[in-house]
């Protein structure tokens, strides 16, 4: 070819065809190397091109050069810059092999003990590492692939493990030695609905930890609406039942509003006294907050990041709850530790549900303790998927539900990249709505990013207390709104949601005894993945199923925040396909260290060696969390 297209093709034949190979630029190095009739082999990804095959900078050998008893050939990903220097695929192979054969027969240390292999059939280092770039066969690469993953995850559980004993080595907690009377009067009198099993064993979990003079550090999970809040006041009850003060800290305003009235609630005929801490508390009603504080006239406080200031000091601060503790530092957690000279215990409370091979690894240093049963009373929502054609439908139904004088969440996605235009449908949704929904019969509010504070205020207080019908927002609402006559939930353009936010939307419905709906929106074209996340949602109402599959189709980093799972350095294993062993290597890891605490034997000096690398490189985080 010619000009700015120039190419040199090739065409190169055996008894299966004719194909042609390519070449689009360093042609002085290749010309030399095609001579006609020479049997060569070459390795390359054939293209589809026009009505024929080709392949594009195919890498090419005398046939005379090649090993012949090779069998498999390694595939190395290279960069550009690497190929240029010859470190291609090819490169790369020659390389890794001259160092196996230098190895020969010499035996390498093995860091996984002699007992396990043999447990677990897995090869040693030495030949694992042969077989992952030479294989004979597919299973043998497969097996060396399985030994270095479990490798990989036995140093994570140890190490966490190991942080786990420190911990709890160094840090004592106070002990609560009983339930106390402010947790009989309220249990005995004030519940106001009898507690699941769940919940009873989560506070038998709690109870043993308060009890045991090590400070707790429990991880509560529970799906949206699971009853965690009632547990976690019972909490603080035993707490203030023993002379100690209890504080709960919540994300956003919103939040510890709702924390604040639910918990005054509870406790109105009691003489426990709750105080609310956020940014908005005025200046004079902090002065006597700060007093009572000291004087430990106020037993539970309830704040944002607030609590954090070093102004607010405690009488004795025994039992700290955190709400959504991913939206929280390490380091603004560590200053709630220091209001006490004895380190209040820890209750650490997520609805968003995570697999339980994240939780053993992320929250390696906490215990988990899991809520799994709905209160009685609650009825499952029922979810379905409708396409954009199916929109009078829903109007129909939407129609039928405020007539039994429910109230409707209508939710459109936005996304910073599409900002405009998701503004732009938002507000072509709401005028399409009022259009259907007219005045006086029915009223529609709106709540959406560029609104004043205080006019989308305005609007949640109209939906809260039922003065409007209709909800249409963007995810705005997506944490913590209680609207218990709220039974039906909307989602537009659902397949624009990550699953774990479709999960959380849905929860805003389903608080109130009757049936709930939501309705995820499509277009009608959707990706494999989309199609995957709208049937999961409409197939279970399981969130921790729903976080499995969320799992699957992400990838850790994305479901913990990246900067958590690039702390966990894995070059081989990966969290999401690899549950199986992240299981088993907790399981090893706890019968090594409860053979051998300090992994003083020999045949532990390796794991040993690891572990002082990581522990003395990154912070301890189980100190402070």
């Amino acid at each position: 070819g010619t000009g700015r297209n120039k190419r040199l093709t090739a065409r190169f034949q055996d008894e299966s065809g004719i194909i042609e190979l390519m070449w689009f630029q360093g042609f002085k190095w290749i010309l030399p190397s095609l001579k006609t009739g020479v049997l060569l082999q070459v390795f390359g990804k054939p293209k589809q091109y026009g009505k024929g095959w080709n392949i594009p900078h195919p890498e090419i050998t005398e046939w005379s050069k090649v090993d012949q008893n090779s069998g498999w050939q390694p595939v190395y990903s290279s960069t550009e810059k690497l190929t240029a220097a010859g470190l291609h695929s090819r490169g790369l192979h020659k390389l890794i092999n001259a160092l196996l054969q230098q190895l020969g027969s010499q035996s390498l240390p093995d860091a996984l003990p002699l007992v396990l292999r043999e447990e677990l059939r897995l090869p040693s280092f030495d030949r694992a590492i042969v077989s992952i770039h030479n294989p004979n066969d597919i299973p043998l690469a497969q097996l060396a692939r399985t030994r270095f993953k479990l490798e990989e995850l036995l140093h994570l559980q140890i190490e966490l493990l190991l942080r786990k004993t420190i911990t709890m080595q160094r840090t004592r907690g106070n002990v609560l030695t009983e339930v106390g009377e402010s947790f009989h009067h309220f249990y005995e009198n004030h519940m106001p609905f009898p507690l699941t099993n769940a919940q009873k064993r989560v506070l038998k979990e709690i109870r043993k930890d308060m009890g045991s003079g090590i400070q707790m550090n429990r991880l509560l999970q529970g799906d949206v609406g699971s009853g965690k809040t009632v547990v976690a006041l019972l909490t603080m009850l035993m707490g203030i039942g023993n002379g100690f003060q209890g504080a709960i800290m919540a994300p956003t305003e919103i939040l510890a509003n709702q924390h604040f009235i639910g918990i005054q609630e509870l406790l109105a005929k009691t003489d426990i006294k709750v105080a609310l801490l956020t940014g908005s508390t005025k200046k004079a009603a902090r002065r006597v907050l700060h007093e009572e504080l000291l004087n430990g006239k106020i037993h539970i406080l309830v704040g944002t990041h607030a609590l954090l200031e070093d102004i607010v000091q405690f009488n004795n601060l025994g039992i700290v709850v955190i709400d959504e503790q991913h939206r929280f530092g390490v380091a603004q957690r560590a200053r709630m530790w220091k209001k006490n000279t004895v380190p209040p215990h820890v209750l650490i409370m997520t609805a968003t549900p995570i697999p339980r091979t994240l939780a053993m690894t992320f929250y390696g240093d906490l215990d988990v303790s899991v809520i799994d049963e709905l209160p009685p009373g609650r009825k499952p929502i029922t979810t379905q998927h409708k396409y954009d054609k199916d929109r009078l439908v829903v109007f129909g139904f939407m129609r039928s539900e405020i007539a039994k004088g429910r109230q409707i969440y209508i939710v459109y996605p936005l996304i910073q990249e599409s900002e405009k235009l998701d503004y732009a449908n938002l507000m072509d949704g709401f005028e399409s709505i009022s259009r259907s929904f007219p005045l006086p019969e029915y009223k529609v509010s709106i709540v959406h990013g560029q609104m004043k504070p205080e006019d989308k205020e305005y609007e949640m207080r109209q939906f809260v207390e039922g003065k409007t019908q209709i909800m249409v927002a963007t995810t705005v609402i997506e944490v913590g709104v209680n609207v218990p006559n709220a039974s039906v939930m909307i989602i537009e353009s659902a397949e624009r949601f990550g699953l774990s936010q479709l999960h959380q939307l849905r929860g805003r419905v389903g608080r109130g005894a009757e049936q709930s709906f939501c309705i995820l929106m499509s277009g009608d074209k959707l990706s494999r993945d989309s199609k995957k996340r709208i049937s999961t949602m409409v197939r279970t109402n399981d969130g921790f199923e729903i976080s499995e599959v969320d799992l699957e189709l992400r990838g850790p980093g994305d479901l913990m925040g990246t900067q958590q799972s690039g702390d966990l350095d894995l070059r081989i294993a990966d969290l999401a396909k690899d549950g199986p062993l992240v299981a088993l290597a907790r399981d090893k890891a706890r019968q090594i260290l409860e053979l051998d605490p300090r992994l003083e034997r020999s045949e532990h000096y390796l794991l040993k060696k690891e572990a002082l690398r990581r522990l003395k490189d990154k912070p301890n985080w189980a100190e402070i969390s």
